[in-house]
């Protein structure tokens, strides 16, 4: 048990990080079935989009808060900066996750779910790059 503690504390972050991942992923999947399933059509693109819009907005909600409490422990007293750089950097990596999807479908030709495991992969390095040397960073005048 001891060993398994001293490998957690040694990896809290990334831990952290990985379980609050996951968490944001099932809220995000959750609001976006239940807006299918209740007030939104799928078959209409364009209400499509909007439950996929809905469910980003919802999952980085949530990722912003617990990202900042459990995984970086941010007390940065300015919380709308820290907010806003944080949803600006969702939307790079979203933006990212489009490129990459367009670029390896689309273009390529490769299987739509392969791609969507890399690029899946390039978003979740992206996010936690972004959000503890932008977002999240430790101030070094700070003791």
């Amino acid at each position: 048990m001891e060993k398994i503690k001293k490998i957690y504390f040694k990896y809290k972050e990334i831990i952290n990080y990985l379980i609050v991942g996951g968490l944001t992923t099932v809220i995000s999947l959750i609001v976006y079935y239940v807006s299918v399933y209740t007030f939104l059509n799928p078959d209409n693109a364009l209400q499509l989009q909007i439950a996929n819009i809905i469910s980003w907005i919802a999952g980085v909600t949530f990722a912003y808060f617990t990202n900042r409490k459990f995984v970086f422990e941010s007390d940065n007293p300015h919380k709308i900066e820290e907010a806003t750089k944080f949803v600006g950097s969702r939307i790079s990596t979203l933006l990212l996750d489009m490129l990459v999807m367009w670029l390896g479908v689309t273009i390529l030709m490769f299987s739509d779910k392969i791609m969507k495991i890399i690029s899946q992969i390039l978003v979740i390095v992206g996010n936690y790059i972004i959000s503890k040397f932008f977002v999240f960073k430790k101030n070094k005048n700070k003791q």
